[in-house]
């Protein structure tokens, strides 16, 4: 779902995000965008800092002025060639758990999501629809995609048959 940042405003320096300033504050001009998939920001964190200040901190980062009640904290493990990910309690201190998994970030790493599915009264009526109108044209993404599979599978299934006709045997 796309996220709501103040239009106009220069991105923050290490000096602004050590102050508390509020960029909801600093303009009324506002603007959504979508956050790529895999966007990676560190943070310097203290093993006292919790996820709800990871949180945030992180759409600090990102320049993000929706409430940070709409966003989680997740822990993702890979175990067996399987990802698993946890909500994570708005208590829990992550540089602890990141120190006891270790440095291999294949082992333990955090994901920033949006709440689960049962939250959704964080959500204005217009985010909502902006949101079931992204999961509409995603899934017909994904249709368009398994169909064209299927095609080029189905294709080169009878140009097989086509070929293994033609041969003697």
């Amino acid at each position: 779902r796309p996220v709501t940042v103040p239009a106009g405003i220069r991105p923050q320096s290490i000096y602004d995000a050590l102050k508390e300033v509020n960029l909801a504050e600093m303009t009324d001009k506002r603007t959504s965008f979508y956050l790529p998939l895999d966007a990676i920001k560190q943070l310097h964190i203290s093993s006292t800092t919790t996820v709800s200040e990871v949180i945030q901190g992180l759409l600090k980062k990102f320049m993000v002025v929706d409430n940070p009640q709409k966003f989680a904290l997740f822990k993702e493990m890979r175990k067996d060639g399987q990802v698993l990910f946890q909500k994570l309690p708005l208590t829990e201190y992550p540089l602890y758990l990141r120190l006891l998994a270790g440095p291999d970030t294949d082992v333990l790493s955090f994901v920033l999501k949006e709440n689960e599915t049962g939250e959704w009264d964080a959500f204005t009526i217009p985010e909502l629809q902006n949101f079931l109108m992204i999961l509409e044209k995603e899934e017909k993404d994904k249709i368009q995609q398994v169909h064209r599979k299927y095609e080029r599978f189905k294709q080169r299934l009878q140009q097989t048959l086509k070929e293994a006709r033609g041969k003697p045997g």
